[in-house]
C-alpha cells in the first residue's frame, strides 16, 4: 500500500527564523470522533486509512507518517489593537504541506497537540468544545461558499485540560491553503529583519500568487491582492450575519480565508452592534465594525510591507496609501453584489437602498437574520411583508416594483435560493451538540447539526428544527474562546 498520504513540504525549507520544529507530545487514549471523507477525496488520502487506528495516531499527535516534519510557525500581531511581538503557534504544529493531483498545495496542521516554544505558559492543549465548534463552523462556512479553513478530523484525547473546570481533551486536524498570516509579516517587520521579510514575501507570491512573479513591482501586487481578498471576505461575512470575534491581525490569513473560529458566531436577531465574544469588552469586533477593522489591519500589513514597496520611505508610503484606499470601494462593490443577489435583484442603486431598508426594519422590529431572507423567495409573487406594519408594506411595495423592472421573477428566486441559506450553526444548537458529547459521548445532535449545516440552501430544512431562531430561553449572548 503507497503512504496514505504525501508530503511536499516548501514552508519548512525557509529559514529556521520563520519556525521552530516540534517533537510529538503523544496522549494516552486517543478516539477518532469524526473525519471529513469528502475532503479526504479532495485531497487524495486514502479513505479507508483515513479512520483507521494509525490515522487516529497521527491526528492525536502521538505518530509522524513518513515525510511529516512538525513545526510550530511563528508571527506577531495586533490584539485588540495592542502590538505582541511574538506569537506563534501556541497549541499546533504543522505536519507538511500535502500537494493534490491538480496541483494544490494545502496545510496539514494540528491544533490543540500540546505546547510548543510559542504557548507562552500555556498548556498547548484544547477542550473538545473548541474542536467540534470549529469543525461544525468551518464546514458550514465552507458549504455556504465562505472562504475558510476546513476540518479533516477530530479527536478526543482521553485527558482533561483545565481550564475554569476539567473539560475533555481534544484534537483539530485543519487544512488550510496555508497558515500565512499578516502577523507573519509583522514578525519580520518588528524584528527588522528585511531579508526574513523579503523571503516570506516571495515564498507567499510563489504559492499564492505566482502571476505576480513577473510584475515590476510584485509586493505592491501582493499587498493589492490581499485588499481584494479580504473585500470579497468580509462582503461575505455581512452578508450571512457572520461575527468572527477575534480580529486580530494573527488571525487573518494572506489568501483570504477565515480561520480561528475561537468566539465566532451567527447572529440570530439582528443588530448592528452585536457582540457575542467574552473577551471583546469594548465591542472592538462588533458585527458593524468588522469592514473599518479589516481595513484597519490591511493597513498595518501594509506598514510591513513597506521596506519592500520602495527603497523611498515616502514614495513607498504614498503606494501603500494608493492601495488601501481602494478597499472601501471595493468592499462595498463586493458587499452590494452579494446583497443584491439576496433580494433576487442585480446591484444598482435601488437595490443598495432596498437592502440596507430591509436591515434597518429587521433591527427595528428585531427579526431574526437568516429566516427573514429565506423567507423573502416565497414571497417573490405577492405582496405579504414579513410583519403587518405600514413600513414593511412600503418595503415590499418598493421591492416588488423592483422586481418587476428585472422581469424574470424565475431567475429572481433562482437567485436568492443560492444567496439565501434556511440553515446557519446557531449558537445554541452548536451548544447543544457540544454539551451532549460532554455529557453522553454521543453524537447524534452533532450528526444531524452537522448534515444540515453543509445542505444550509436544501429547501427540506425550510421547516426543520435547524432552520428555527432559539426559544427566549435558548439564546446564546456569550461565545468564548476556548484557548
Amino acid at each position: 500500500m503507497s503512504a496514505p498520504i504525501t508530503f511536499d513540504n516548501s514552508y519548512a525549507d525557509l529559514p529556521d527564523s520563520f519556525y521552530t520544529r516540534q517533537g510529538l507530545q503523544p496522549v494516552n487514549q486517543p478516539t477518532l470522533l469524526k473525519a471529513n471523507l469528502d475532503l479526504a477525496d479532495q485531497l487524495g488520502i486514502d479513505l479507508a486509512w483515513l479512520q483507521s487506528k494509525e490515522a487516529t495516531q497521527v491526528f492525536a499527535g502521538n505518530a509522524l507518517l513518513p515525510g511529516a516534519d512538525p513545526l510550530a510557525t511563528v508571527y506577531a500581531g495586533f490584539q485588540f489593537g495592542t502590538w505582541n511581538p511574538q506569537l506563534g503557534d501556541g497549541r499546533a504544529l504543522l505536519l507538511g504541506e500535502i500537494l493534490t493531483t491538480t496541483g494544490q498545495r494545502f496545510d496539514l496542521q494540528l491544533k490543540g497537540s500540546g505546547p510548543t516554544q510559542y504557548s507562552r505558559g500555556g498548556d498547548g492543549r484544547s477542550p473538545l468544545g473548541p474542536v467540534l465548534r470549529e469543525y461544525l463552523v468551518s464546514e458550514a462556512m465552507h458549504a455556504l461558499g465562505v472562504p475558510t479553513t476546513r476540518a479533516l478530523a477530530a479527536v478526543s484525547t482521553g485527558e482533561p485540560v483545565y481550564r475554569e473546570q476539567p473539560e475533555p481533551g481534544g484534537v483539530l486536524t485543519r487544512i488550510a491553503s496555508s497558515h500565512i498570516r499578516f502577523g507573519s509579516f509583522q514578525y519580520f517587520s518588528g524584528q527588522q529583519d528585511l531579508p526574513s521579510l523579503r523571503r516570506l514575501a516571495d515564498y507567499t507570491i510563489d504559492r499564492h500568487y505566482p502571476e505576480l512573479g513577473a510584475s515590476e513591482q510584485p509586493y505592491q501586487g501582493l499587498l493589492s491582492q490581499v485588499i481584494e481578498q479580504v473585500a470579497q471576505l468580509i462582503a461575505k461575512w455581512q452578508c450571512l450575519g457572520f461575527i468572527h470575534g477575534v480580529m486580530n491581525t494573527d488571525n487573518m490569513l494572506i489568501t483570504g480565508e477565515t480561520i480561528d473560529y475561537g468566539p465566532c458566531a451567527f447572529m440570530d436577531t439582528f443588530k448592528q452592534a452585536t457582540v457575542y465574544s467574552a473577551i471583546d469588552q469594548q465591542g472592538r469586533y462588533a458585527y458593524q465594525n468588522q469592514p473599518a477593522i479589516a481595513h484597519w489591519n490591511l493597513m498595518t500589513l501594509a506598514q510591513a510591507l513597506l521596506p519592500l514597496l520602495h527603497d523611498n520611505e515616502d514614495i513607498a508610503i504614498e503606494q501603500a496609501k494608493a492601495a488601501l484606499q481602494t478597499f472601501p470601494d471595493r468592499f462595498d462593490e463586493h458587499y452590494h453584489a452579494e446583497s443584491a443577489v439576496k433580494l433576487g435583484l442585480t446591484p444598482s442603486k435601488v437595490s443598495r437602498a432596498l437592502f440596507s431598508e430591509f436591515l434597518a426594519l429587521l433591527e427595528t422590529h428585531e427579526l431574526d437574520f437568516t429566516n427573514s431572507f429565506s423567507g423573502l423567495a416565497g414571497r417573490l409573487n405577492s405582496n405579504t411583508p414579513l410583519l403587518a406594519t405600514d413600513d414593511w408594506l412600503q418595503w415590499m411595495a418598493n421591492w416588488q416594483a423592483a422586481l418587476h423592472e428585472n422581469q424574470d421573477k424565475a431567475a429572481a428566486r433562482h437567485r436568492m435560493e443560492r444567496a439565501n441559506p434556511y440553515v446557519i450553526p446557531r449558537n445554541h444548537l452548536v451548544e447543544h451538540a457540544i454539551q451532549q458529547a460532554y455529557r453522553e459521548a454521543h453524537f447524534d445532535q452533532f450528526d444531524a447539526l452537522l448534515q444540515a449545516v453543509t445542505n444550509p440552501f436544501d429547501p427540506g430544512h425550510a421547516d426543520s428544527r435547524f432552520a428555527q431562531a432559539p426559544a427566549r430561553d435558548e439564546i446564546v449572548k456569550r461565545t468564548f474562546c476556548g484557548t
